[in-house]
Parts: structure tokens; sequence; C-alpha cells
């Protein structure tokens, strides 16, 4: 059986040598416009435009002096940043690799790892005005789990944006359908004047990610 508008063949070879779950996701990747569009503006991931769709609705990232990129691989935000505030200092970590972005330093290194929120710091020069976090942790196939792994992700860059942001700064992360965790929606109540949930047209329809956007830290006392 074949599909309308498709090459039989490469389905055929595809199939043979992906599994199900693999050939359904390349060929969301062939189909997906967002991919499209990433490969012509030259972005490395159709992440991008989720950052860009959230800025254009919160202003994120204009007038933006230093910004912190937690979970930077591929590097899509890093250059949204760059394009958008480029005098900016940006610093990024992953685990994974990432090619190099003019402009952007970059450690490959386990951000729960004790030394990372000091490498960061130290290779900013100054507090941040804008953390990012796209961090997820891998999945096992466990919903409850892979949710919670998510979510202490999250809750450490949100207790890094805390501890380092200048006031009047934002902290922008990915979380999982559910929201944000009342314990940490509490913490950032309590030191950003607007928490808000939000979900850019970039992210897939089926996708249970969601974005956290804090503004407005009121800075440490």
């Amino acid at each position: 059986m074949t599909r309308s508008g498709k090459n039989p063949d490469r389905r055929v070879k595809t199939a043979k040598k992906r599994t199900a779950s693999s050939t359904r996701w390349l060929e969301r990747q062939l189909n997906d416009p967002y991919v499209k569009q990433a490969k012509a503006d030259g972005y490395r991931s159709r992440a991008a435009y989720k950052l860009i769709e959230l800025d254009d609705r919160f202003g994120l990232i204009r007038g933006s002096r230093r910004v912190v990129d937690l979970g930077i691989a591929p590097g899509g935000w890093a250059q949204v940043v760059r394009a958008k505030a480029p005098e900016a200092d940006i610093v990024g970590i992953d685990l994974l690799p990432t090619e190099p972005i003019e402009g952007v330093t970059i450690f490959e290194m386990d951000f729960m790892d004790d030394a990372a929120p000091a490498a960061l710091e130290e290779a900013l020069g100054g507090p941040p005005d804008l953390v990012l976090s796209d961090m997820a942790a891998n999945t096992v196939g466990h919903k409850q789990t892979d949710h919670l792994r998510t979510m202490a992700l999250v809750e450490a860059g949100a207790w890094f944006a805390t501890e380092t942001l200048e006031k009047g700064g934002a902290f922008v992360a990915k979380v999982l359908a559910g929201g944000t965790d009342t314990e940490l929606l509490t913490l950032l109540k309590q030191h950003f004047t607007s928490v808000k949930h939000a979900k850019p047209p970039a992210s897939r329809k089926g996708s249970s990610e969601w974005y956290v956007v804090a503004q407005g830290f009121k800075g440490r006392e």
C-alpha cells in the first residue's frame, strides 16, 4: 500500500531499515513546514521558531546583554538570540556536543554537575538578564518518571535563575503536560512579577510540551 503524493520506494526502504516509531518521526520531519523553514533560514532546528514566537509574544530578547542557554544543543535558540541581540554575551551548556556558534561560549557538560553553575557565571562575566531552558531528560518510556526527571531539570534551572539573574530579568523553560509543578510555580511567583504558561504555534499539536515564562525578577534580598 502506498500513500498519495509520496515516493513508495523511499517509504519501503525506510520501513525496512527503521523501527515503526523512527519511520513515523522521519515522515513527520519530511512534511513539517517548520523543519523546511529552519533549513531555508539557516537555523539548526525547528525549535528556533518556538523561541521566536515566545519572544514575539513576551518581548524577551531585545535589549538583553547577558543570556544563558541551558540545553543549548543543537543551537537553534542561541542563533535566535544572536540575531535579535547581536551585542549580547551568550553562554550555553549541554551534555550533547554542539557545533560552535560565533559569539557563543559553549560548555559540553551536565548542568546538574556541581561545577556547572559557577562555570556559566564566570564565562558570562556578570549576572544574566535572561535564562533560557529547553532542557528535557532522556525518556525511559514511563510517563510519570519522564515527567519527574524533566521537571527536576526545570527546577534546577529555576533555582539557577533566581540565584544569578539581575533584577528585572526573565526565565523561560520547557515544561511538560500539566504545566509547572505547584512547588516550582510557588518559587517562580515568589521571585517574579509575572509567571505565565504558553504553547507556541511551533510546538507540535500532539506534543506534551509547554513553556513557562517568568518575567520581572524581583531581585535577591
